[in-house]
Protein backbone atom coordinates (compact mmCIF):
# COMPACT_ATOMS: atom_id res chain seq x y z
CA UNK A 1 0.00 0.00 0.00
CA UNK A 2 1.54 3.45 -0.90
CA UNK A 3 0.43 6.69 -1.86
CA UNK A 4 1.11 8.22 -5.71
CA UNK A 5 1.73 11.20 -6.75
CA UNK A 6 -1.79 12.34 -7.23
CA UNK A 7 -3.21 10.27 -4.08
CA UNK A 8 -2.45 11.80 -0.80
CA UNK A 9 -2.53 8.99 2.08
CA UNK A 10 -4.27 10.24 5.53
CA UNK A 11 -1.27 10.28 8.33
CA UNK A 12 -3.29 9.34 11.74
CA UNK A 13 -0.46 9.08 14.64
CA UNK A 14 -2.03 10.61 17.55
CA UNK A 15 -1.94 10.25 21.80
CA UNK A 16 -5.16 7.82 21.81
CA UNK A 17 -5.60 9.75 25.34
CA UNK A 18 -6.94 12.40 23.59
CA UNK A 19 -9.66 11.33 21.09
CA UNK A 20 -12.12 10.20 20.37
CA UNK A 21 -14.05 12.88 22.79
CA UNK A 22 -16.62 11.04 24.84
CA UNK A 23 -19.49 13.27 23.34
CA UNK A 24 -18.69 12.47 19.97
CA UNK A 25 -18.22 8.91 21.08
CA UNK A 26 -21.71 9.30 22.64
CA UNK A 27 -23.41 10.32 19.75
CA UNK A 28 -21.56 7.75 17.53
CA UNK A 29 -23.29 5.27 19.82
CA UNK A 30 -26.39 6.11 19.77
CA UNK A 31 -26.44 6.46 15.68
CA UNK A 32 -24.77 2.74 14.77
CA UNK A 33 -27.61 1.69 17.64
CA UNK A 34 -30.25 4.01 16.42
CA UNK A 35 -29.71 4.00 12.31
CA UNK A 36 -29.92 -0.11 12.10
CA UNK A 37 -32.81 -0.24 14.72
CA UNK A 38 -34.73 2.86 12.91
CA UNK A 39 -34.32 0.71 9.77
CA UNK A 40 -35.68 -2.39 11.72
CA UNK A 41 -38.43 -0.87 12.71
CA UNK A 42 -39.25 0.19 9.47
CA UNK A 43 -39.55 -2.47 7.84
CA UNK A 44 -41.17 -4.46 10.83
CA UNK A 45 -43.98 -1.71 10.43
CA UNK A 46 -44.07 -2.71 6.72
CA UNK A 47 -44.47 -6.74 7.63
CA UNK A 48 -47.31 -5.43 10.21
CA UNK A 49 -48.94 -3.34 7.31
CA UNK A 50 -48.73 -5.63 4.72
CA UNK A 51 -48.39 -9.28 6.42
CA UNK A 52 -45.43 -10.08 3.81
CA UNK A 53 -41.73 -9.83 3.80
CA UNK A 54 -39.45 -11.30 0.97
CA UNK A 55 -36.15 -13.36 1.76
CA UNK A 56 -34.37 -10.40 1.19
CA UNK A 57 -36.26 -8.33 3.40
CA UNK A 58 -35.54 -10.89 6.15
CA UNK A 59 -32.12 -10.99 5.73
CA UNK A 60 -32.18 -7.08 5.85
CA UNK A 61 -33.97 -6.85 8.98
CA UNK A 62 -31.52 -9.42 10.78
CA UNK A 63 -28.88 -7.49 9.12
CA UNK A 64 -29.92 -4.22 11.27
CA UNK A 65 -31.09 -5.95 14.18
CA UNK A 66 -27.75 -7.87 14.29
CA UNK A 67 -25.81 -4.72 13.38
CA UNK A 68 -27.43 -2.96 16.32
CA UNK A 69 -26.58 -5.25 18.98
CA UNK A 70 -23.27 -5.43 18.25
CA UNK A 71 -22.56 -1.31 18.59
CA UNK A 72 -24.45 -2.79 21.94
CA UNK A 73 -22.14 -4.75 23.13
CA UNK A 74 -19.01 -2.60 21.74
CA UNK A 75 -20.77 0.44 23.97
CA UNK A 76 -21.11 -1.80 27.19
CA UNK A 77 -17.33 -2.50 26.66
CA UNK A 78 -16.54 1.06 26.38
CA UNK A 79 -18.54 1.92 29.03
CA UNK A 80 -16.15 -0.69 31.43
CA UNK A 81 -13.36 1.41 29.95
CA UNK A 82 -14.82 4.65 30.89
CA UNK A 83 -15.83 3.49 34.18
CA UNK A 84 -12.44 2.44 34.83
CA UNK A 85 -13.71 -1.47 36.15
CA UNK A 86 -10.46 -2.54 34.92
CA UNK A 87 -7.57 -2.46 37.01
CA UNK A 88 -4.34 -3.70 35.35
CA UNK A 89 -1.83 -5.85 35.95
CA UNK A 90 1.63 -6.13 34.10
CA UNK A 91 3.17 -9.41 33.24
CA UNK A 92 5.51 -10.82 30.26
CA UNK A 93 3.53 -11.92 27.58
CA UNK A 94 4.72 -13.70 24.57
CA UNK A 95 2.67 -11.04 21.76
CA UNK A 96 3.23 -13.48 18.75
CA UNK A 97 2.11 -16.34 20.18
CA UNK A 98 -0.93 -14.42 21.47
CA UNK A 99 -1.93 -13.60 18.39
CA UNK A 100 -1.22 -17.08 16.56
CA UNK A 101 -3.82 -18.44 18.76
CA UNK A 102 -6.46 -16.12 18.44
CA UNK A 103 -6.24 -16.47 14.73
CA UNK A 104 -6.86 -20.26 14.92
CA UNK A 105 -9.57 -19.39 17.02
CA UNK A 106 -11.05 -17.09 14.41
CA UNK A 107 -9.88 -19.34 11.87
CA UNK A 108 -13.58 -20.09 10.89
CA UNK A 109 -15.04 -16.62 11.38
CA UNK A 110 -12.44 -15.34 8.56
CA UNK A 111 -12.68 -18.45 6.25
CA UNK A 112 -16.58 -18.10 6.13
CA UNK A 113 -16.21 -14.28 5.13
CA UNK A 114 -13.75 -15.35 2.40
CA UNK A 115 -10.84 -13.95 3.38
CA UNK A 116 -6.86 -14.61 2.16
CA UNK A 117 -4.96 -14.25 6.00
CA UNK A 118 -1.36 -13.45 4.72
CA UNK A 119 0.85 -13.87 8.54
CA UNK A 120 4.41 -12.87 8.79
CA UNK A 121 5.51 -12.53 12.65
CA UNK A 122 8.88 -12.59 14.17
CA UNK A 123 8.84 -13.58 18.26
CA UNK A 124 8.27 -10.85 20.48
CA UNK A 125 7.54 -10.78 24.13
CA UNK A 126 5.70 -7.39 25.64
CA UNK A 127 4.97 -6.40 29.20
CA UNK A 128 0.98 -5.58 29.48
CA UNK A 129 -1.69 -6.39 31.20
CA UNK A 130 -3.10 -10.18 29.24
CA UNK A 131 -6.93 -9.34 29.57
CA UNK A 132 -6.50 -6.45 27.67
CA UNK A 133 -4.25 -7.44 25.27
CA UNK A 134 -6.31 -10.31 24.18
CA UNK A 135 -9.29 -7.16 24.17
CA UNK A 136 -6.98 -5.31 21.92
CA UNK A 137 -6.46 -8.35 19.69
CA UNK A 138 -9.71 -9.66 19.36
CA UNK A 139 -11.12 -6.05 18.43
CA UNK A 140 -8.35 -5.07 15.84
CA UNK A 141 -9.19 -8.77 14.19
CA UNK A 142 -13.17 -7.35 14.62
CA UNK A 143 -12.23 -4.20 12.80
CA UNK A 144 -10.34 -5.83 10.00
CA UNK A 145 -13.09 -7.86 9.01
CA UNK A 146 -15.85 -5.08 8.82
CA UNK A 147 -13.22 -3.63 6.62
CA UNK A 148 -11.38 -6.13 4.44
CA UNK A 149 -12.76 -6.59 1.58
CA UNK A 150 -10.45 -10.31 1.10
CA UNK A 151 -7.55 -9.80 2.13
CA UNK A 152 -5.38 -9.26 5.27
CA UNK A 153 -1.86 -8.85 6.01
CA UNK A 154 -0.93 -9.80 9.59
CA UNK A 155 2.67 -8.25 10.71
CA UNK A 156 4.55 -8.41 14.11
CA UNK A 157 8.21 -6.93 13.84
CA UNK A 158 10.97 -4.42 15.10
CA UNK A 159 11.92 -1.79 13.56
CA UNK A 160 16.10 -0.62 12.63
CA UNK A 161 14.79 2.68 14.53
CA UNK A 162 13.23 1.22 17.95
CA UNK A 163 13.60 -1.67 20.10
CA UNK A 164 10.02 -1.78 20.35
CA UNK A 165 7.50 -4.35 19.17
CA UNK A 166 5.46 -2.98 16.26
CA UNK A 167 1.70 -5.39 15.43
CA UNK A 168 0.13 -4.05 11.97
CA UNK A 169 -2.58 -5.02 10.26
CA UNK A 170 -3.32 -4.02 6.64
CA UNK A 171 -5.92 -4.53 3.93
CA UNK A 172 -6.11 -3.40 0.28
CA UNK A 173 -9.29 -2.18 -1.01
CA UNK A 174 -10.26 -3.60 -4.20
CA UNK A 175 -9.49 -2.18 -7.53
CA UNK A 176 -12.06 0.29 -9.13
CA UNK A 177 -13.78 0.27 -11.95
CA UNK A 178 -12.01 2.22 -14.87
CA UNK A 179 -15.06 4.53 -15.15
CA UNK A 180 -15.07 5.42 -11.97
CA UNK A 181 -11.79 6.19 -11.00
CA UNK A 182 -11.87 9.70 -11.60
CA UNK A 183 -14.31 9.76 -9.14
CA UNK A 184 -12.48 8.02 -6.57
CA UNK A 185 -12.67 9.70 -3.23
CA UNK A 186 -9.18 10.67 -1.43
CA UNK A 187 -10.47 8.50 1.44
CA UNK A 188 -12.81 5.41 1.17
CA UNK A 189 -15.09 4.10 3.45
CA UNK A 190 -13.80 6.90 6.18
CA UNK A 191 -17.35 6.66 7.83
CA UNK A 192 -17.07 3.04 8.33
CA UNK A 193 -13.15 3.07 9.15
CA UNK A 194 -13.93 5.26 11.90
CA UNK A 195 -16.46 3.13 13.64
CA UNK A 196 -17.12 1.47 17.22
CA UNK A 197 -14.54 -1.09 17.20
CA UNK A 198 -11.88 1.18 16.19
CA UNK A 199 -13.20 3.45 18.79
CA UNK A 200 -13.00 0.36 21.40
CA UNK A 201 -8.98 -0.48 19.96
CA UNK A 202 -8.48 2.99 20.90
CA UNK A 203 -9.79 3.03 24.35
CA UNK A 204 -7.97 -0.50 25.55
CA UNK A 205 -4.58 1.24 23.96
CA UNK A 206 -4.96 4.15 25.86
CA UNK A 207 -5.49 2.00 28.98
CA UNK A 208 -2.55 0.07 28.22
CA UNK A 209 -0.16 2.85 27.29
CA UNK A 210 0.50 2.12 23.75
CA UNK A 211 1.03 3.71 20.64
CA UNK A 212 -1.92 3.43 18.00
CA UNK A 213 -1.95 5.19 14.61
CA UNK A 214 -3.67 4.28 11.15
CA UNK A 215 -2.46 5.41 8.01
CA UNK A 216 -5.70 5.51 4.95
CA UNK A 217 -5.14 6.05 1.55
CA UNK A 218 -7.09 5.48 -1.69
CA UNK A 219 -5.11 1.77 -2.09
CA UNK A 220 -6.12 0.63 1.80
CA UNK A 221 -5.43 1.15 5.00
CA UNK A 222 -2.56 0.06 7.83
CA UNK A 223 -2.92 -0.22 11.54
CA UNK A 224 -0.07 0.21 13.48
CA UNK A 225 0.23 -0.57 17.50
CA UNK A 226 3.60 0.10 19.25
CA UNK A 227 4.42 -1.75 22.44
CA UNK A 228 7.05 0.75 24.44
CA UNK A 229 7.44 -2.16 26.94
CA UNK A 230 9.25 -5.20 24.74
CA UNK A 231 11.23 -7.28 26.63
CA UNK A 232 14.81 -7.42 24.44
CA UNK A 233 15.98 -10.74 23.94
CA UNK A 234 18.95 -10.41 26.99
CA UNK A 235 16.56 -9.25 30.08
CA UNK A 236 16.03 -12.10 32.17
CA UNK A 237 13.88 -10.16 34.93
CA UNK A 238 11.72 -7.76 35.54
CA UNK A 239 11.20 -5.25 38.67
CA UNK A 240 8.28 -2.75 38.98
CA UNK A 241 11.47 -0.33 38.78
CA UNK A 242 11.72 -1.38 35.09
CA UNK A 243 8.05 -0.63 34.24
CA UNK A 244 6.67 2.75 34.31
CA UNK A 245 3.47 2.13 33.62
CA UNK A 246 1.12 3.73 36.50
CA UNK A 247 0.49 0.29 37.90
CA UNK A 248 2.17 -2.60 39.59
CA UNK A 249 3.87 -5.99 38.74
CA UNK A 250 1.42 -8.75 39.17
CA UNK A 251 2.97 -11.58 37.45
CA UNK A 252 0.98 -14.57 37.01
CA UNK A 253 -1.86 -13.03 39.25
CA UNK A 254 -4.18 -14.09 36.95
CA UNK A 255 -3.29 -17.46 36.07
CA UNK A 256 -6.99 -17.31 33.32
CA UNK A 257 -5.93 -14.08 32.11
CA UNK A 258 -7.31 -13.15 28.32
CA UNK A 259 -9.02 -16.62 28.43
CA UNK A 260 -12.53 -15.97 26.45
CA UNK A 261 -15.49 -17.46 28.34
CA UNK A 262 -19.28 -17.05 27.32
CA UNK A 263 -21.77 -17.62 29.52
CA UNK A 264 -25.40 -18.88 27.89
CA UNK A 265 -27.91 -18.18 31.18
CA UNK A 266 -31.26 -15.84 31.32
CA UNK A 267 -31.14 -15.93 35.01
CA UNK A 268 -29.92 -12.51 36.20
CA UNK A 269 -28.68 -13.91 39.53
CA UNK A 270 -26.89 -16.84 38.11
CA UNK A 271 -25.21 -14.10 35.60
CA UNK A 272 -24.34 -11.89 38.61
CA UNK A 273 -22.66 -14.70 40.30
CA UNK A 274 -20.67 -16.13 37.37
CA UNK A 275 -19.58 -12.19 37.10
CA UNK A 276 -18.42 -12.52 41.24
CA UNK A 277 -17.02 -15.78 40.89
CA UNK A 278 -14.45 -15.29 38.37
CA UNK A 279 -14.15 -10.87 38.65
CA UNK A 280 -10.35 -11.73 40.44
CA UNK A 281 -9.17 -14.14 37.20
CA UNK A 282 -8.86 -11.88 34.56
CA UNK A 283 -10.90 -13.38 32.20
CA UNK A 284 -13.02 -12.02 29.22
CA UNK A 285 -16.75 -12.36 29.54
CA UNK A 286 -19.46 -12.10 27.28
CA UNK A 287 -23.46 -12.93 28.27
CA UNK A 288 -25.97 -14.11 26.26
CA UNK A 289 -29.57 -15.14 26.89
CA UNK A 290 -30.56 -17.75 24.55
CA UNK A 291 -29.26 -20.57 22.42
CA UNK A 292 -29.64 -18.63 19.29
CA UNK A 293 -27.61 -15.46 20.78
CA UNK A 294 -25.24 -18.27 21.92
CA UNK A 295 -25.18 -19.84 18.01
CA UNK A 296 -24.86 -16.32 16.58
CA UNK A 297 -22.33 -15.46 18.61
CA UNK A 298 -20.49 -18.21 17.90
CA UNK A 299 -20.23 -17.68 14.54
CA UNK A 300 -17.58 -14.40 14.83
CA UNK A 301 -15.59 -15.94 17.96
CA UNK A 302 -15.06 -19.34 19.36
CA UNK A 303 -14.84 -19.07 23.20
CA UNK A 304 -12.91 -21.12 25.35
CA UNK A 305 -14.88 -22.44 27.47
CA UNK A 306 -19.22 -22.00 27.89
CA UNK A 307 -20.73 -21.79 30.97
CA UNK A 308 -24.54 -22.70 30.99
CA UNK A 309 -27.58 -23.25 32.88
CA UNK A 310 -29.08 -26.90 32.75
CA UNK A 311 -32.58 -25.33 31.73
CA UNK A 312 -31.51 -24.38 28.51
CA UNK A 313 -30.19 -28.00 27.07
CA UNK A 314 -32.32 -29.06 24.16
CA UNK A 315 -31.53 -30.51 20.28
CA UNK A 316 -30.24 -26.67 19.11
CA UNK A 317 -27.60 -26.42 22.42
CA UNK A 318 -26.36 -30.39 21.09
CA UNK A 319 -25.61 -28.57 17.76
CA UNK A 320 -24.09 -25.41 19.63
CA UNK A 321 -21.38 -28.46 21.53
CA UNK A 322 -20.92 -30.12 18.17
CA UNK A 323 -20.20 -26.90 16.21
CA UNK A 324 -17.73 -25.21 18.58
CA UNK A 325 -15.66 -28.70 19.55
CA UNK A 326 -15.56 -29.02 15.92
CA UNK A 327 -14.07 -25.56 15.69
CA UNK A 328 -12.08 -25.88 18.82
CA UNK A 329 -11.58 -29.47 19.79
CA UNK A 330 -10.62 -28.24 23.72
CA UNK A 331 -13.32 -26.23 24.37
CA UNK A 332 -14.25 -26.84 28.13
CA UNK A 333 -18.18 -26.69 29.33
CA UNK A 334 -19.29 -26.23 32.58
CA UNK A 335 -23.14 -27.05 33.23
CA UNK A 336 -24.62 -24.98 36.01
CA UNK A 337 -27.76 -27.31 37.73
CA UNK A 338 -30.74 -25.40 38.73
CA UNK A 339 -30.41 -25.93 42.33
CA UNK A 340 -27.74 -28.31 44.81
CA UNK A 341 -24.28 -28.53 45.43
CA UNK A 342 -23.14 -31.18 42.84
CA UNK A 343 -19.11 -30.69 41.88
CA UNK A 344 -18.23 -32.79 39.60
CA UNK A 345 -15.34 -32.35 37.34
CA UNK A 346 -14.39 -34.34 34.02
CA UNK A 347 -13.25 -37.54 34.40
CA UNK A 348 -10.07 -37.73 31.28
CA UNK A 349 -8.59 -35.32 29.32
CA UNK A 350 -10.81 -35.99 26.35
CA UNK A 351 -13.96 -34.60 28.01
CA UNK A 352 -13.55 -31.09 29.15
CA UNK A 353 -17.39 -30.80 30.73
CA UNK A 354 -17.92 -30.18 34.37
CA UNK A 355 -21.38 -29.76 36.36
CA UNK A 356 -21.59 -27.63 39.11
CA UNK A 357 -24.73 -27.60 41.50
CA UNK A 358 -26.25 -23.58 41.88
CA UNK A 359 -25.55 -23.40 45.80
CA UNK A 360 -21.94 -23.61 45.38
CA UNK A 361 -21.14 -21.51 42.15
CA UNK A 362 -19.59 -18.78 44.00
CA UNK A 363 -17.02 -21.01 45.80
CA UNK A 364 -16.54 -23.91 43.25
CA UNK A 365 -16.22 -22.13 39.50
CA UNK A 366 -12.82 -20.74 39.86
CA UNK A 367 -11.81 -24.04 40.72
CA UNK A 368 -13.58 -26.10 37.35
CA UNK A 369 -12.13 -23.36 34.86
CA UNK A 370 -9.02 -23.79 36.17
CA UNK A 371 -9.16 -27.66 36.45
CA UNK A 372 -10.55 -28.07 33.11
CA UNK A 373 -8.83 -25.25 30.98
CA UNK A 374 -5.56 -26.42 32.55
CA UNK A 375 -6.17 -30.26 31.33
CA UNK A 376 -6.59 -28.65 27.99
CA UNK A 377 -3.34 -28.83 25.68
Amino acid sequence: MKATATTQAIHRFVPVASEPHWPELMNQIGSEVGDPLWRALERVNTLAATGKIDRVGLRQLREDIERARRAGMLAQRLARLARGEITPSVERVALTQAMRDLLVQRGRDIAVRGIELQQSMRPAEVVVDPTLLHALLQAIIDWALEQAPGHIDVRIDRRDWSPNAFLTCQFAWPAPDLEDSLSLPERPRAPELDNLSWRLMQQIAWCMHLKIGRVDDPDGSQLTVEFPQTVDDDLHALTPDDLDLGFGVSMNSKPLAGTHVLILSARRDLRADIREAVRHMGMLLDFVNTVDEAERFCLEAVPHALIYESALTSQGFDRLRHSLTQALPDTVFIEITQEGTVFQLSRDSEHHQATLGRDVVLESLPSALIFELARAP
